[in-house]
């Protein structure tokens, strides 16, 4: 009979600590891959919106401060259009998106409000120094990646600003979502601005932010108005809330000395501390899994090489090496890992899809990659706790066990 025989007919005779042990790691498995896919959708879906909301990271002309970046009140302090390009050019990590804008305030209709000039992405794409760059309201991939998620990114807000963003002509305006209803502004109207006309492409959806209160055109636009050529008020940046942590901010202060670099706190601070508190939970319930899950299996196998002695004297007796017998009990702790790793892995996605939505409010689907690492976590666990029981039954002594009754 081949080892592999022996184990398993082994396994299906002696089941009821065996099965204790297996649901142990199983629920252990399937605790921590729930966990990871919710934080995993959570933080992508804490990642979008606060992509939607706009920048967590301002560039201001060092006289600026950030009440002047709300209300558009610059005072003739202006930074060069060039340190967009400084940016784009380094080689900075977690810069997700660049926004360089320029605001003045303007009166339509009566009303006073303020123009603010943006680049759109085909901007970005149309200068080679700029390459990899792209404009407001879009990420690349890389460190913050907002991707796809059904239900959430299939919005009419995200399929608004993409359509007006990626390509905005230079005497297209948009109108934020505040500014409209006073003005009875609609899209498709002309408005005269300082003697300029422009088409009203899109009315902005609403943000809850001070986009919400403005509007906005080409930046190139903005700046023969204002007659600022090559000057600008602010550049956005949606930064990588980790990079930020791990000092982008006094990256950027070193690379462009005479600017002024602060971050949105509460922004920032949020998808922080979210970030950091799904990891210390998943880290706290991966210990708490390798201890009770270790002790459970470990239990299990030394109970297993208890009442086996006889038969681990007998084959022992008949000229089976330490070796042969250490392989018997570690091969049945791999294919306890192994079942219960994939196990774990099936019921914590089934519970995550179904409790994601009601837990967190968001939509969670399956991750194939978390398949590889249950089983691995799982069988490396079994492993290690049966290397102490498996060594345990190497030095059974086959003359003292033969003389036992």
């Amino acid at each position: 009979m081949k080892i592999r025989q022996l184990v398993v007919r082994e396994i299906f005779q002696r089941n009821n600590q065996l099965i204790s042990s297996l649901i142990a790691v199983s629920l252990g498995i399937a605790v921590i891959v729930g966990i990871k896919n919710i934080s995993l959708f959570s933080e992508k879906a804490v990642a979008s919106e606060l992509d939607s909301l706009g920048a967590n990271i301002l560039i201001l002309p060092k006289s600026a401060s950030v009440q002047d970046y709300y209300s558009a009140d610059f005072q003739n302090s202006e930074i060069p259009e060039e340190y967009v390009n400084v940016l784009t050019n380094s080689d900075l990590k977690g810069i997700d998106n660049l926004s360089p804008k320029l605001s003045m305030p303007v009166e339509i209709k009566g009303r006073k409000a303020i123009l603010t000039g943006i680049l759109p992405r085909n901007e970005f794409k149309s200068k080679a120094m700029w390459q990899g760059a792209l404009g407001i309201f879009s990420k690349p991939e890389g460190c913050g990646t907002v991707v796809p998620i059904p239900g959430l990114t299939d919005s009419k807000k995200t399929i608004v600003r993409k359509r007006v963003i990626d390509d905005l002509g230079t005497n297209a305006l948009l109108v934020g979502a505040d500014v409209a209803p006073g003005l009875k502004i609609s899209e498709g109207d002309s408005l005269t601005l300082l003697g300029n006309t422009f088409k009203v492409e899109a009315i902005l959806p609403e943000t809850g932010t001070v986009d919400d209160s403005r509007l906005f055109t080409h930046l190139h636009t903005v700046q023969k108005i204002a007659g600022k050529d090559s000057l600008i008020h602010v550049i956005e940046i949606v930064g990588c809330c980790s990079a930020i942590s791990g000092g982008l901010i006094e990256k950027i202060n070193k690379l462009l000395p005479d600017a002024k670099v602060v971050t949105i706190t509460q922004i920032v601070q949020t998808q922080l501390n979210t970030n950091t508190m799904m990891t210390k939970l998943s880290s706290i319930l991966l210990t708490i899994i390798l201890i009770v899950g270790g002790a459970s299996i470990a239990n299990f196998m030394f109970a297993n090489v208890y009442e086996r002695r006889r038969e681990i004297g007998i084959f022992m007796a008949m000229g089976a090496g330490s070796a042969w017998i250490a392989e018997i009990f570690l091969l049945k702790a791999a294919l306890v890992g192994l079942t219960g790793g994939i196990l774990g892995y099936f019921t914590g996605t089934i519970l995550a899809v179904i409790l994601g939505p009601k837990i967190a409010g968001i939509p969670v689907l399956p991750i194939p990659l978390y398949a590889l690492y249950s089983i691995l976590i799982s069988v490396v666990l079994s492993l290690l706790a049966s290397i102490i029981p498996a060594v345990k039954a190497t030095r059974v002594d086959p003359v003292v066990i033969m003389q036992e009754e």
